[in-house]
Parts: C-alpha cells; structure tokens; sequence
C-alpha cells in the first residue's frame, strides 16, 4: 500500500484534517485504500506520544482513526454509487467507538470500515480496528455528504 495513493491523497492532498489530513505533519496521517467487495482498509502504526500509558494506545486516537477511515468510506461509497468521479465532502453526523480490549501501541493496527446503509447522502458505516490478529476495537457511524453553507463543503 505504501506505492499506492491513498483515498485521502487522490480527493484531498490538501487536507488538514488531525486523523487523515494529507497536508496535516502533526496529524495521524491515516491512509484509506479501496480493499476486497465493499471494504476499506488501512494501516497505521503508532507513535509513542499515541499512548494512553505504556504499551496501550489512548482511546481518543482511537476514536479519531475510526472515525476518519470511517468518514473516507462512507465517503468514498457514496461516489461510487452516484457514478462520480470525486467524492462529495462528507462529515460525521453521528458515531460510537466500542473498546473491547487494551489496543497495544506497538503493533500495526488495520483498520477495516464497510457500508452497511445509505441514502443518495448518507452512509452508515461499521468498522474494526484490528491489532495483532484480534478486534480491539468497533464503530458504528453515520456520514453525511454536506451542502453548500456547511463549513466543510470546500475542504476537498
């Protein structure tokens, strides 16, 4: 993946999102790719300064890795089933993050995101981040293409 270019680097090289702003060297840097069927994956590793305390990642990292590769799958969704050739600017209307175990901060997390409804502007999305074989972690959020007068409509 790391050849690749990423969802986030196709559709907002500008992008200064925290979690997955392209253009953001302080952020988490999350990059999205197009996986098997419907699914989305990444792949990230954290950073010591990302820990809750030693050897656990905190948990608002992990809200926002669920909640970015979340948003850049409804997002991502949403264009394909309207047949566009770049993907409306998305925001989070609503999500929950289950921690399920201790998510070690040592190994490379996979996060992995599908839709499981939408409308023309709306996505559902239920994802998994994964760390050394086992689910540490789920979300379950809805995303919203956002209009003109939202402050986020021009961010891509």
């Amino acid at each position: 993946m790391a050849e690749e270019k990423s969802l986030q680097e196709i559709y907002a090289p500008e992008g200064i999102c925290f979690g997955c702003g392209v253009a953001n060297d302080k952020g988490l840097n999350i990059r999205s790719f197009p996986g098997e069927g419907d699914e989305v994956v990444a792949e990230w590793r954290a950073e010591p300064h990302h820990q809750a305390f030693p050897g656990v990642l905190n948990g608002g990292i992990i809200g926002a890795l669920l909640d970015c590769h979340s948003n850049w799958t409804a997002a991502y969704h949403l264009m394909k089933k309207a047949g566009k050739s770049e993907p409306d600017c998305t925001v989070t209307a609503a999500y929950s993050v289950k921690l399920l175990r201790p998510t070690p901060s040592d190994a490379l997390i996979t996060l992995k995101a599908r839709v499981v409804e939408s409308t023309d502007t709306t996505a559902v999305v239920e994802a998994e981040l994964i760390a050394n074989g086992k689910v540490c972690d789920t979300c379950r959020g809805t995303f919203v293409a956002v209009k003109p007068g939202h402050p986020a409509y021009h961010r891509w």
